[in-house]
């Protein structure tokens, strides 16, 4: 489903990708950690067409996006959806008209019809009936809730996920957790997880990717990259600042 092949991104003298690779399998769930900076959601960013990258290729569904135009792209963002860390939702619209918007700016469809799209993406992240509520009066939970409710509405084939569990409480974070992988199955969509969430990342995901050093340290089923020998990536798990870690010719440990 999606390909990128020696992606660099650059700003300045700084790099944030060298000659990075990562595929990802039609209908997977991959997570994908690292630490502040290292271009987690530049990724995102690049998928959905927010950024470019100074040069590789990044392959979709069998098209090479970097090639497309801007009026070409609009048409792929359409099969993506994406779910913003603050949720992103317009303070000055109500959830109907928040979910709505995207129906109304690319497709043809019938008031009636977009309000019946409405009314089912709402169902199915559990707020049925908050149609006329203001993000103002909805919960951190409830807002991501909404925005996942827009990101699906064109029952999209991929859906992106950036920090989804950002600032919820563990029992929020385990909700949005079984809504990830409630769409999965609803949708049959290829999913990238975005997240500083280990629970998250071991709930939902077939495969956890690190990145660090402008390029993946890791990357492998849930279970094989939980119980990795690679010292890293278990700093990473048990948040050991690397730094405060001494070789006694035993192995690396704090």
């Amino acid at each position: 489903m999606i390909e990128l092949k020696d992606i660099v991104v650059a700003y300045g003298e700084r790099k944030v990708y060298d000659h990075l690779n990562l595929t990802v399998k039609d209908g997977e769930t991959l997570a994908i950690l690292g630490g502040s900076g290292a271009g987690k959601s530049t990724l995102l960013r690049l998928l959905i067409g927010l950024q470019r990258a100074n040069s590789g290729q990044i392959i979709i569904d069998g098209t090479d996006i970097m090639k497309l135009t801007e009026d070409e792209f609009d048409k792929m963002r359409v099969h993506m959806g994406m779910v913003f860390q603050y949720s992103a939702l317009f303070d000055s619209m109500n959830v109907f008209e928040n979910v709505a918007f995207a129906l109304r700016m690319h497709t043809k469809m019938k008031e009636d019809e977009i309000k019946a799209v409405v009314a089912d993406k709402l169902r199915l992240v559990g707020l049925p009936g908050i149609e006329e509520y203001m993000p103002s009066e909805l919960s951190g939970g409830m807002k991501k809730r909404v925005g996942l409710a827009r990101a699906i509405a064109f029952n999209p084939s991929i859906v992106l996920y950036d920090e989804p569990t950002s600032g919820l409480d563990p029992v929020t974070s385990g909700t949005i957790g079984r809504l990830i992988k409630s769409m999965q199955r609803h949708l049959g969509c290829t999913s990238l997880v975005v997240t500083h969430d280990m629970n998250l990342a071991f709930d939902v995901a077939d495969r956890i990717g690190l990145v660090g050093d402008k390029h993946f340290i890791a990357l492998a089923p849930t279970d094989e990259f939980k119980n990795s020998t690679n010292p890293v990536v278990q700093n990473f798990i048990h948040g050991i600042d690397p730094d405060a870690l001494i070789d006694d010719g035993k192995g690396m440990r704090a």
